[in-house]
């Protein structure tokens, strides 16, 4: 016998449990991996100041070391694609992009949990790369611009999915704001944002099973870990393919 109120109430930790209040999925625990990111690129910035890379920043030193450029990465170079995710055009770049850093995957981590965080973030940087030498090979990229679309790629897929806003308010008119600037403001990497999109949007698709289950809480049967390895080998050759 159960009385009313337990009997109509969500069993602790379900999935309607999460997905109605948030309490458990943004309150408990931490992000580690996003802690962890923001830490590197400031630990890279601190190495660009100590080389002469101004407050407003210039393309020298270690961002030459390991920014995204094509000829280099046509050369073998292929760890660039990575890497070039973890550098900034001087402190304005990088307090820009970990301000929302840290607001985007702090909530995505905290809801999702760090391994599809992680894979997520990990598909739009890889994406973001492709996007920006199909779009400027020769150009010096930098920057976690890519990963941050993705993530809110895939924070809008959560929304449309399951219902669900992890920042309060749909993340798509912030997304509009953004994609604005980017096509505005000179000198900002539109492949690599619009690349960044393409690799969210694809890797919550793989984490949900093309929208079968939950992006967050769903299984990791074998056809969500091999989609979510597609997303990712595909968009490495891609940017390899292009560069």
């Amino acid at each position: 016998m159960k009385c009313p109120d337990c009997a109509g109430a969500p069993r602790p930790g379900s999935v309607t449990d999460r997905a109605r209040g948030l309490d458990l999925g943004i309150r408990t625990g931490g992000a580690p991996v996003t802690v962890g990111i923001i830490a590197l690129c400031v630990a890279i910035a601190i190495i660009e100041l100590a080389q002469g890379v101004t407050i407003s920043g210039a393309n020298a030193g270690i961002a030459v070391d390991l920014g995204l450029f094509g000829p280099f990465v046509a050369e073998g170079q292929w760890y660039r694609i990575i890497t070039s995710a973890f550098v900034h055009a001087g402190l304005i770049h990088l307090f820009f992009n970990m301000i929302v850093l840290w607001w985007l995957g702090g909530a995505l981590e905290r809801y999702a949990g760090s391994l599809r965080f992680g894979a997520i973030y990990l598909a739009s940087i890889i994406w973001g790369a492709a996007g920006a030498l199909l779009f400027a090979p020769n150009a010096l990229t930098v920057g976690a611009s890519g990963g941050i679309y993705g993530l809110m790629a895939a924070l809008l897929v959560l929304e449309r999915q399951q219902g669900i806003a992890l920042l309060g308010s749909s993340v798509g008119i912030f997304l509009l704001l953004n994609l604005g600037i980017t096509f505005i403001i000179p000198g900002i990497s539109i492949g690599g944002h619009l690349g960044g999109l393409v690799g969210g949007f694809l890797a919550a698709l793989a984490l949900s099973a093309l929208g079968r289950g939950h992006m967050a809480y769903g299984r990791m049967a074998p056809a969500v870990i091999g989609g979510m390895a597609a997303v990712l080998v595909g968009g490495f050759a891609l940017a390899v393919f292009v560069a």
